[in-house]
């Protein structure tokens, strides 16, 4: 998903007036208070590990494969540095080993996933996707998705799952890349939109949410949030070391080590966490 600096800049404004409304209840008959929907646990975490982060990469999927952390970025034309590629992240430098490089004249790279031997990357407004082989890296095939946007992917080991920045996800049969179900994110009973970048961890799906501090927790039977993650703090800390850091965009799960990693757009740190998961 692609960023629009002046939007940035009122969708933060409007957080702050929406949560500053939110908590300050003051002036609210007992009745509308009680009435209000239930809130969403927090879940703790701590910052166990800094990895350095290119800031040129404008990050629109993040995940752990074979131990190695991958990122799949796109191109707003904002920002005449950044391109749509797939590569590795160098753990000791934060530069990405290219893989793949989409023109970005006709297309806006989006988020990845891995699922058995084959890597797939969506696209932002082709309503289209790539497959490549998974260790040469070369395209095999592509397929078309229904959705106007391409948005976050990730798999459940047997479907793929993708968003659009709507509260639905859809999950693909890899065999036919054809949407096999969807689901209605809710959030307190009220749907939930804005869906970003995706990972699944330990029978979960995790996504950002586009513009907040924010990663929600779903239960992939109900569609519910059970719990979310407020990374405001890491947020911080990104824009402290770099003005230019755009918005949180990036979660990864590596299940050998049982590691996390959040990032962002063009932030100049990858952070290890820890939560409960």
């Amino acid at each position: 998903m692609r960023s629009k600096p002046g939007l940035f800049l009122l969708a933060s404004c409007f957080l702050s007036i929406a949560c500053n409304n939110e908590t300050d209840t003051s002036h609210v008959p007992a009745t509308a208070v009680s009435a209000q929907p239930a809130a969403i646990p927090v879940i703790n975490y701590s910052v166990t590990a800094y990895l350095p982060h290119d800031t040129a990469l404008f990050t629109e999927g993040f995940l752990v494969h074979n131990g190695q952390l991958f990122e799949s970025t796109g191109s707003p034309e904002e920002f005449p540095d950044a391109e749509s590629l797939v590569g590795i992240i160098d753990p000791h430098t934060g530069k990405l080993d290219q893989k793949i490089r989409l023109d970005k004249e006709e297309y806006f790279g989006e988020g990845i996933a891995f699922l058995k031997d084959k890597l797939y990357q969506l696209t932002y407004l082709n309503q289209k996707g790539f497959i490549y082989d998974a260790v040469t890296f070369k395209k095999t095939g592509e397929f078309t998705f229904a959705s106007k946007q391409g948005w976050g992917l990730t798999t459940d080991g047997a479907h793929l799952i993708m968003d659009d920045s709507s509260d639905v996800l859809t999950f693909l049969d890899p065999s036919t890349l054809k949407a096999v179900k969807t689901l209605k994110v809710t959030m307190s009973g009220i749907a939930r939109d804005s869906l970003n970048e995706l990972e699944f961890i330990k029978g979960y799906i995790y996504a950002n949410v586009w513009y907040t501090n924010y990663i929600l927790k779903i239960d992939p039977a109900t569609g519910k949030v059970i719990a979310r993650l407020d990374l405001s703090s890491i947020v911080a800390d990104a824009r402290n070391k770099n003005p230019r850091a755009n918005v949180l965009n990036g979660i990864a799960y590596d299940p050998a080590s049982d590691k996390i990693y959040v990032v962002g757009k063009r932030w100049p740190n990858i952070y290890q966490i820890d939560f409960p998961h």
